[in-house]
């Protein structure tokens, strides 16, 4: 692994992102979305991905643009409104969803990137997330054409009390896609407030994590107690200056008294 990570654009960082890879993508709405590395791949032309990511944006931001682009094969996410074009193509059978409790989701990226291969949760139980039968792909009629499977349940003594628990199966991804606000040469980063959000557990997940940052400093003047994400989970990063565009998703504001 280079001690120097940075790449002189998003097109080199994202070069070797093949069809059909699996992306771990951060951001919660659009906040914390990387959007520059998004628009790399969408110029570059790559098709058949499967994304993780908590949302797919919205129709002409985002993950949304990639998906409005017919990019996307799968997406696994817990939440999945704000996209017309996201429940059109689920709804006609061009897109597959996994549908994962949020956190849940946050849980199978943390722990794809801790090498936990599985854990129990209470979370589910005596649901479809559980009993499996969730719509995961429809077919062109309207009917299911593939449903969630089920999955193990297991009865535990907790605090006292008999409980059961359903056992979710951790997320691991070829690359996963990052934005932050500074970062080191030796990929050490730190987010901004809730941009903080998905983008850690994502970082951890992919076997290959890129990073785009609005300040990059020279080792050593990040405070180690402020670093989020230690570089050793980081292996490119794509500075994108300050001035990088970002989008509030819904704002709303109060008439004056």
């Amino acid at each position: 692994m280079a001690l120097d990570k940075v790449r002189s654009s998003a097109a080199e960082a994202v070069a070797d992102v093949p069809r059909g890879a699996s992306l771990a993508v951060g951001g919660f709405g659009l906040c914390g979305i990387p959007m520059v590395l998004i628009d790399a791949l969408l110029e570059r032309g790559v098709d058949e991905l499967s994304v993780v990511s908590n949302n797919c944006g919205v129709d002409d931001w985002g993950l949304g643009v990639l998906l409005a682009a017919g990019r996307i094969r799968k997406m696994t996410s817990s939440y999945v409104g704000e996209n017309r074009e996201f429940a059109r193509q689920y709804l006609s059978g061009e897109l597959e969803l996994e549908l994962t409790p949020q956190g849940t989701l946050a849980e199978k990226l943390r722990a794809g990137g801790s090498g936990i291969a599985a854990f129990f949760t209470q979370t589910g139980v005596g649901t479809q997330v559980a009993d499996g039968g969730l719509p995961q792909r429809y077919a062109a009629d309207g009917s299911v054409a593939l449903a969630s499977p089920p999955k193990p349940v297991q009865t535990f003594r907790v605090a006292g009390r008999e409980r059961e628990f359903v056992l979710e199966e951790a997320i691991t991804t070829d690359f996963a896609l990052v934005h932050a606000l500074r970062g080191d040469r030796h990929g050490n980063l730190v987010f901004d407030k809730s941009a903080r959000n998905f983008s850690p557990l994502a970082a951890m997940a992919g076997r290959v994590c890129i990073a785009q940052v609005e300040h990059l400093v020279e080792p050593g003047e990040l405070d180690p107690d402020a670093v989020h994400l230690p570089g050793v989970f980081v292996d490119r990063i794509v500075v994108v200056g300050p001035g990088v565009e970002k989008r509030i998703e819904r704002r709303t504001v109060r008439e004056e008294a």
